[in-house]
């Protein structure tokens, strides 16, 4: 797995500009930035077995998803509602993860946490990221479905559904892929 070497700063400064990106002005930037802050989004760590298994990993992940949605997006001449969806969709898509893991002050290791108070890994980034911005219909069935496959069975026609209604759906759970299978991040 990669780990990137970056501060809590870099993270921030990262984040506002691709947050730029998307046309926000500062002040809407820095109220996003101080609501992700209380979540602990560029601390956590995307996993603690998998990609990102280090502080600041979910912020990196995320944004190297970001990235490579907006890569797919010029390279496949993608087509979204909005056109900064590739940026909220990669950065937010996982966003339940700010609550599935915990610092231990005695071991000094990342442990899941216990007392999460939301279920559904799609669903809970969902509605965390509606907390933060308002998403459009096809962002809030790109974050809810980026698992692709690896999402239960029994949801496998949903998530058909949604890929035919929307088509980015399923280039979100290829930029996953690339971030965690092929960055290892």
């Amino acid at each position: 797995m990669t780990e990137i070497n970056r501060t809590y700063e870099e993270r921030k400064q990262l984040f506002g500009n691709m947050m730029l990106q998307c046309g926000l002005s500062l002040i809407e930037i820095d109220e996003i930035n101080r609501r992700l802050d209380k979540l602990n989004y560029f601390i956590q760590p995307a996993s603690i077995r998998h990609h990102g298994n280090y502080e600041g990993g979910l912020f990196d992940h995320s944004y190297a998803v970001a990235e490579a949605l907006v890569n797919l997006t010029k390279k496949l001449n993608l087509k979204w509602e909005r056109k900064y969806s590739p940026y909220v969709v990669g950065l937010f898509h996982d966003l339940c993860k700010c609550d599935s893991y915990m610092y231990n002050e005695y071991t000094h290791q990342w442990e899941y946490n216990t007392n999460s108070l939301m279920t559904g890994h799609g669903e809970a980034s969902v509605i965390l990221a509606q907390s933060i911005v308002n998403l459009s219909a096809e962002e809030i069935l790109c974050i809810r479905w980026h698992m692709g496959a690896y999402d239960e069975k029994e949801n496998w026609d949903v998530l058909g559904r949604a890929i035919e209604k929307y088509p980015n759906v399923l280039y979100t759970h290829t930029a996953d892929m690339i971030a965690s299978k092929i960055k290892g991040i």
